[in-house]
């Protein structure tokens, strides 16, 4: 693809926008895998799970497997049971490595003793099955690389047995946003401020008592719609938004800036690209996901906010998604270049919906009010006056770590009254068989 002046020009006002051109943040990866390894325990199986680093891996292997896109995966497997268990690697990755072909990546050109000595370390790191009873297995396996989060699926069988652990863990190095509100370490809210709710009823009306829209820095402009809400956390909805492609955004910083200028000039997309901040409860999003398409300019993007409810005892989050779908001029940035959105917010609301009918963590869903309606013949506008048209609806989206099937997705038990689209009569006047030539 090329660039024209413009072009690079816009996305270097919006990068330098967006990350206030900061510094690079401190590293904070762990110099032990081990340490840093996320556990679950579920029956008589207790499993760990740590993804190393480039430079982690080179260590280790002796080899840059970074270099030839494979990424090892530390597991560890305690049966406490009384059957033997097997890991599923095509369950971490379809396209997993064997250790024999991660070894002979590096073969070529090397002296045979050389390779040998590669083939004999990259066997003897490698995950063995079975996992007998009242044994432990540790090991690796080698996945495809993924520079922002790895969605660590365990699938363990055994005869008549099954149990699955989705675990998402962050790759060393990959500088998320959602790092600077540490939002998964720590609550937030003080314990006398967070109302569980059980009742679907009391829940509708408090999800239609949230914020409409997110707003300016000092809260007094509106912004984007509020037209989502997610319900879990890391062990079952972020799972399914990864299952599905969508990836975290990066911090805003030097490093972030670099890559979005280079991938305008390549042509090349950017899964992690940075999102300007826009806030909810006095604060920026918590954390922000997006679906990037083959150029920069055009991604569906999400940004979410903790509130201080629950359902369940799961966590609920308010959220705003919408589609990027091209760079335009505007007065109302100082960096005279904004996004574009595509003015549907609805579409973009039903489509997280039906994709996440496939991720197989979706367990119910519903739509409650609480935007305000916008039709197509009177939008609202955002920060940067790009306008849009919605039914006033949020979707709720449950989710449970129990794979669902789409015939088992519940809905709640709520009218949806007009929340699904405008006619489309209501969008173009000429659909209407009753309106006059």
């Amino acid at each position: 693809m090329k660039c024209s002046g413009t072009h690079i020009l816009a996305v270097l006002f919006i990068a330098c926008s967006i990350a206030g051109c900061a510094a690079t943040p401190a590293d904070i990866s762990g110099s032990d895998y081990r340490s840093r390894a996320m556990t679950r325990v579920e029956g008589a199986l207790r499993v760990s799970a740590a993804v190393l680093s480039a430079e982690e891996s080179a260590r280790l292997y002796g080899v840059p497997l970074a270099q030839k896109k494979i990424q090892p995966v530390w597991i560890e497997v305690q049966n406490h049971g009384d059957r033997n268990y097997f890991l599923m690697s095509p369950g971490m990755d379809p396209n997993f490595f064997p250790a024999s072909e991660g070894a002979e990546a590096f073969a070529d050109g090397a002296p045979d003793d050389s390779s040998a000595r590669v083939a004999a370390r990259f066997d003897a790191l490698a995950f063995r099955n079975p996992i007998p009873p009242g044994q432990t297995v540790s090991g690796f396996v080698l996945t495809n690389l993924n520079a922002a989060v790895k969605l660590v699926q365990l699938d363990l069988v055994a005869n008549s047995h099954a149990t699955t652990f989705s675990i998402l863990i962050p790759v060393p190095g990959f500088q998320a946003d959602y790092k600077a509100s540490n939002v998964f370490l720590r609550e937030i809210y003080p314990p006398e401020q967070i109302v569980d709710y059980t009742d679907d009823a009391a829940f509708r009306a408090a999800l239609e008592a949230l914020p409409c829209c997110s707003s300016n820095q000092d809260g007094s402009k509106n912004g984007d719609p509020l037209n989502l809400v997610i319900v879990g956390g890391l062990d079952d909805a972020f799972p399914a938004l990864v299952r599905r492609g969508w990836r975290p955004t990066e911090q805003k910083w030097s490093g972030a800036i670099m890559k979005m200028i280079t991938s305008a000039m390549s042509g090349e997309r950017y899964a992690n690209a940075p999102v300007s901040d826009l806030y909810v409860f006095g604060r920026a999003q918590d954390l922000a996901l997006q679906k990037a398409r083959d150029t920069i300019h055009q991604r569906n993007h999400l940004r979410l906010w903790l509130a201080p409810i629950r359902y369940h005892g799961k966590s609920v989050w308010i959220g705003q998604i919408s589609r990027d779908i091209g760079v335009r001029l505007t007065l109302h940035s100082s960096t005279l270049v904004t996004h574009k959105i595509d003015p549907d917010v609805d579409e973009a609301r039903a489509a997280l919906a039906e994709d996440m009918a496939y991720s197989q963590n979706l367990a119910k869903v519903g739509f409650v009010a609480g935007v305000g309606a916008a039709p197509p013949d009177a939008p609202r506008q955002n920060l940067t006056t790009d306008p849009y048209y919605t039914t006033g609806y949020r979707v709720v989206l449950v989710f449970d770590r129990t794979p669902t099937l789409l015939s088992g997705i519940r809905l709640f038990p709520w009218d949806m009254g007009d929340a699904l689209r405008f006619p489309a009569q209501a969008i173009n006047p000429d659909m209407n068989p009753g309106a006059k030539p």
